[in-house]
């Protein structure tokens, strides 16, 4: 039953795709001044009723009440004037606009209507890239900001809509934990002047120290709502999973690295300096650091991303030069991204997604064999636990943990003897990620050397054999997982080892 001090509220709502129930006959309010968690699992249907809400989807059945009035909107442009912002966890911003640009954009308020007063336009976004501690120019090009840098520009939009209603699909994925800090005092800002934040996220520990409600959300359909303080971290988790969840962990299959498939030796590139490590076979090797450190470009830089300037690389024995994408490839080296975007291409199906990094194992006189890459397709995506209605859906159609399994399941399809993953986990839920740390568990025992780049330190502890601790671009020391803790890596990783 919907209360009076509701400010956005649905009823019945549904929604599906291609065959897949999104949504089913949900029920839920959000109240003004207060910060409603939204858990569940990818795919449970949390985005789904953000987007509706926000006016980015239509959905298939029910009512959307805002301010006490049923309405149906048009597009996410009508929702953003009526005061209902978003923060999508796949930002969509424009890199080749300035960051004042960016925020303008969809902002009635803000967006020229003839002419373009850069000066005018820069000093009305100035007040909330200061609310949001971003120091750069309103002029700066977009595209030559960091990722987490993006996040907050991305946030700085929302905050200059003056919204009532502000949806945040997992806002800290690409933080640092000053950034995340910053914007926990932003929201308690934003309570105290009655904007109601609805917060999309995986991560328990900050749902519970923020969120006033938590709604849980499995398989399309609302299981339930509770006060923070009613509820508890191992009983959302329950709701949200329906099963148990993992109990081995790589870092407890305490067996010893095989032969080095890997061994870099003084690796140095514009970012780095002297990186030095082996990795031996069926070894998971964490890579942690502060952002900056150089943890994406030692992954960029090993997969032929980066130019290397000094420093010997063998794969298998023999020396790998590291000079194009192509090469790494062929070597047996694979890269998911930190940005999955960067290694999935929206428009292609599920299958042809899948399959795009070794089409010629999969074509008969140069003809791809289609019953052959629908097979090659079908066993990756049940060896990753992907779910999806069928392989023929668009890949956009996906949640993000489901496209980050596709993208997982592209690279193993090469057959690699080396995977490099960069912060894989980031922006999926703990169901996602248990399936994750299982499937490394199993392809790290069949021999496959693992480079696990994190930015969340309990999980490199739980998973990884070793942790390479990076410190503006250089080796701050080598640690054996079993024996390391969190404050061990965060001295290494701030240059303070003592």
């Amino acid at each position: 039953m919907r209360s009076e001090s509701a400010v956005l509220s649905c009823t019945n709502l549904a929604k599906s795709y291609g065959g897949v129930h999104a949504l089913v006959n949900v029920n839920w309010e959000l109240r003004a001044g207060e910060v409603h968690a939204l858990c569940g699992e990818n795919g449970a249907g949390k985005s789904t009723l953000a987007r509706i809400c926000c006016g980015i989807t239509a959905p298939d059945a029910g009512e959307l009440r805002y301010l006490d009035r049923r309405v149906k909107w048009s597009g996410a442009d009508k929702a953003r004037r009526a005061g209902i912002g978003i923060i999508l966890q796949e930002l969509d911003l424009f890199a080749g606009l300035t960051v004042a640009e960016n925020i303008a954009l969809g902002n009635a308020r803000l967006e020229p209507q003839n002419w373009i007063a850069r000066s005018a336009l820069d000093q009305a976004v100035r007040r909330v890239l200061q609310d949001v501690c971003l120091d750069v120019a309103p002029s700066t090009l977009l595209g030559r900001l960091s990722v987490s840098q993006w996040q907050l520009v991305a946030i700085a939009r929302a905050l200059a809509l003056e919204a009532r209603v502000i949806f945040m699909d997992e806002p800290t994925s690409a933080l640092t934990d000053d950034g995340v800090e910053r914007l926990f005092e932003l929201i308690a800002r934003l309570k105290a002047r009655g904007v109601a934040v609805a917060y999309v996220s995986h991560k328990m520990t900050e749902i519970f120290r923020i969120s006033d409600r938590i709604s849980v959300l499995r398989d399309g359909a609302m299981i339930g709502t509770e006060a923070r303080e009613r509820t508890s971290i191992e009983k959302v988790i329950q709701q949200m999973v329906g099963r148990p969840l993992a109990a081995v962990r790589a870092g407890a299959v305490r067996r010893g690295g095989g032969e080095p498939v890997l061994v870099v030796e003084d690796l140095t590139s514009r970012w780095l300096r002297n990186i030095s490590f082996r990795l031996g076979a069926g070894e998971i090797l964490g890579v942690a650091g502060l952002v900056g450190s150089g943890r994406s470009e030692l992954g960029r830089a090993l997969f032929g991303m980066s130019r290397r300037v000094g420093g010997t690389i063998t794969v298998g024995g023999c020396p790998y030069q590291a000079r194009e994408v192509g090469e790494a490839i062929q070597r047996g080296l694979v890269l998911v991204p930190e940005d999955r975007r960067h290694g999935l291409v929206a428009g292609m199906s599920v299958r042809e997604n899948t399959t795009l990094a070794c089409l010629r194992s999969l074509a008969r006189a140069g003809w791809i064999a289609r019953d052959r890459e629908a097979a090659a397709a079908t066993g990756v995506l049940a060896l990753c636990r992907t779910k999806r209605a069928n392989d023929e859906l668009p890949v956009a159609a996906l949640s993000g943990g489901n496209q980050q399994k596709v993208l997982l399941g592209k690279w193993l399809l090469t057959r690699p003897r080396i995977a490099i993953f960069d912060d894989p986990t980031r922006g999926i839920d703990i169901g996602a990620k248990d399936d994750f740390y299982r499937l490394m568990v199993e392809l790290a025992g069949g021999g496959l050397g693992v480079i696990w780049i994190s930015s969340e330190l309990p999980e490199l502890l739980a998973n990884a054999h070793r942790v390479l601790v990076l410190h503006e671009g250089r080796c701050a020391g080598l640690l054996d997982a079993v024996q390391a803790t969190q404050e061990q890596i965060m001295r290494l990783a701030t240059g303070h080892p003592n």
